[in-house]
């Protein structure tokens, strides 16, 4: 596949930065709880956005970068779900109120899709040089997806984080919110507030979130266009995301077992990509499968949870 063209990139970007600026100047310009239709309603607009420039993709750039995107894309929403329990622990332990989260998750959002750049290009370029990555990064992803199998500890005491600590050490924090600041002024000296501490937290777990995300991009294209396009879109969706399934979500039981599949499938793909090759759309089907199994089963087995 060609490198994207310059006016790819300037028509993402574009459409990026109008959706980011209406999201946070005019639809969440004043801090408050998210309800449960809202972000229904959002999600539901980031989805159909990332369709839309899918869409776009593939008349523009041709039918094999507009599959590619959308199997990026369900491949990096589905990782994303794990993402979902792991920010309910943080705000849990940080004791943010409902009105904060948003906040945090939205400075969460510029920091991530600094990173994926990062990583993707660097990702990229590995694989080009040393073609043995290809395996090494497939491994990993079994690995990762065996050890989320044989338990369910995604994140322990994120205040613990060496992050976090560090932040602690560097900066004086005070032990209270200040509506939605991250910092405050006390006497002739700035403090952080718990909130900081939060968006480090998030920041230090994308680190992890990473790892094993960009790899499974990177199994499906080696486009740098498509692989951080479709991260982006993901991530940009997951705020949304998060405030529609996040009180729900802990009824989901084997969605932590279906993301751990597909971390395995990918990782299994990657490693032997020479030898049994899976085309796109089967890939897709297989991820889209997994999901929706994992919710049925949940469903399923969420009366039996309950009695």
């Amino acid at each position: 596949m060609k490198p994207a063209p310059l006016h790819a990139w300037i028509v993402f970007g574009t459409l990026i930065a109008a959706a980011l600026a209406v999201d946070q100047f005019g639809i969440h310009r004043k801090p408050r709880s998210i309800t449960l239709k809202r972000a229904i309603v959002e999600s539901a607009c980031w989805i159909a956005l990332a369709l839309a420039f899918d869409m776009w993709l593939y008349f523009c750039l041709g039918p094999r970068a507009g599959l590619d995107f959308l199997t990026a894309y369900v491949v990096e929403k589905s990782l994303s779900l794990d993402n979902i329990f792991v920010f309910l622990i943080i705000f849990q332990t940080f004791h943010v109120p409902p009105e904060s989260q948003y906040k945090v998750l939205f400075s969460g959002v510029i920091g991530a899709l600094l990173l994926r750049a990062i990583f993707v290009v660097a990702g990229i370029e590995l694989l080009g040089l040393f073609h043995a990555l290809t395996y090494i990064f497939g491994a990993l992803l079994a690995v990762m997806g065996l050890q989320m199998l044989l338990s369910r500890k995604r994140i322990a005491r994120p205040e613990r984080n060496w992050l976090v600590r560090a932040a602690r050490k560097i900066f004086p924090v005070v032990d209270r919110f200040e509506g939605n600041k991250f910092w405050v002024g006390a006497g002739h000296r700035w403090s952080a507030t718990p909130l900081l501490l939060a968006l480090v937290a998030i920041e230090a777990m994308d680190i992890v979130f990473a790892v094993d995300s960009v790899p499974a991009v990177l199994a499906i294209t080696r486009d740098t266009f498509v692989a951080y396009t479709s991260n982006a879109f993901a991530i940009l969706g997951l705020r949304a995301l998060y405030f529609a399934v996040a009180g729900i979500f802990p009824r989901f039981r084997f969605l932590h077992q279906g993301v751990a599949a597909i971390l395995i499938f990918i990782g299994l793909k990657m490693a032997f990509s020479e030898k049994l090759t899976v085309s796109t759309p089967v890939t897709l089907v297989v991820i889209a499968g997994i999901v929706g199994l994992s919710i049925a089963a949940s469903l399923i087995a969420s009366p039996a949870t309950r009695a």
